[in-house]
């Protein structure tokens, strides 16, 4: 369910006859906010509290909902940042884990949860994927952004080298090691959802990547050798590209996935090219995570007028994964 504070609530309840024709949901969150969502958008399906995911089989008019939190959440108001609904959603999302690396679900789809509501109640996590790395014992991971739209009508994915950090930390984190990786989840990846070997497009971090070196030496040093590194290993793989040409290349057609350097690099393009058909896919886990591709929308939470399109984009998508 993510932060009740934010729009996840009514988004699975504007949803749920859709994720019913896709997988067997169950909701993972508090049943006093998945009521109140449904009475928000005029949904007639009726709250079924369960203990376990396979106690009740979903459907239009029925959703099974595991607690998951013992978090006392009345006192949270739509659209505030809260302590108790940070750890309400930190809590959501472990319960979410474990009964899936159990073996008791196929697959984990997130609503959003605030990054300030966490730090409010002293979680130290910029966001879902570090807690779905440390809980899993992952240490190879990242996050991808994928696409099928009418603007990549062929779909198109992105991994991130480094991701929820300041602009000034990135070139630290930066390895030819780093980059490797994120080009074999990257492709891993692709195999899974286009099947065959993808071709991939790596983006410089500098202007004109680089010009010969005249901004910067990044390229030459760390993002070169990790293509040639990958090239070797039977990747197809080219780059650094600049990342302004190299996005108009990749909606033409030209490249299957795209590994940027920083979190704005590859979120920016991606979702003015996929807008709410983008999808949130952790990689490297051994679980299969999908994500809306958006934020907790504070502004609007309450309204009952959040699009739930990017909600059922990554159950299809989880649903694809699992498959």
């Amino acid at each position: 369910m993510g932060d009740v504070a934010g729009i996840g609530p009514e988004i699975i309840a504007r949803a749920w006859a859709e994720l019913c024709a896709l997988c067997r949901p169950v909701v993972v969150g508090d049943s006093v906010w998945m009521s109140r969502a449904l009475e928000l958008v005029g949904g007639k399906a009726r709250i079924r509290s369960i203990d376990q995911p396979g106690q009740m089989e979903a459907s239009a008019e029925s959703i099974p909902c595991l607690p998951g939190s013992k978090q006392k959440l009345d006192g949270v108001k739509p659209g505030r940042v809260s302590a108790e609904a940070g750890l309400a959603a930190y809590e959501f999302l472990c319960t979410a884990i474990d009964l899936t690396m159990a073996g008791e679900a196929d697959a984990i789809v997130t609503c959003p949860l605030h990054k300030e509501g966490l730090r409010a109640a002293r979680l130290p996590y910029p966001g879902h994927t570090e807690i779905l790395a440390e809980r899993t014992g992952s240490h190879d991971f990242g996050m991808a952004l994928y696409a099928k739209s009418p603007d990549l009508p062929l779909g198109l994915a992105v991994v991130h080298v480094t991701l929820h950090m300041g602009l000034a930390e990135v070139f630290g984190h930066l390895s030819v090691k780093a980059i490797f990786e994120k080009i074999r989840l990257l492709d891993a990846l692709m195999q899974r959802l286009q099947g065959g070997r993808p071709r991939l497009g790596v983006a410089a971090l500098n202007p004109h990547a680089a010009d010969g070196g005249l901004f910067g030496d990044e390229e030459a040093r760390l993002i070169l050798p990790a293509v040639r590194q990958a090239q070797d290993s039977g990747f197809d793989v080219t780059g650094p590209w600049p990342s302004d040409t190299l996005f108009v290349r990749a909606r033409k057609g030209e490249f299957d996935g795209i590994v940027a350097m920083y979190h704005d690099q590859g979120h920016i393009p991606m979702k003015l090219l996929g807008g709410l058909h983008a999808v949130n896919i952790s990689v490297g886990l051994p679980l299969v995570r999908t994500s809306v591709a958006h934020g907790t929308a504070y502004d609007i939470a309450g309204k009952g007028i959040a699009d739930p399109a990017s909600l059922v984009e990554a159950a299809r998508v989880a649903a694809m994964l699992v498959e």
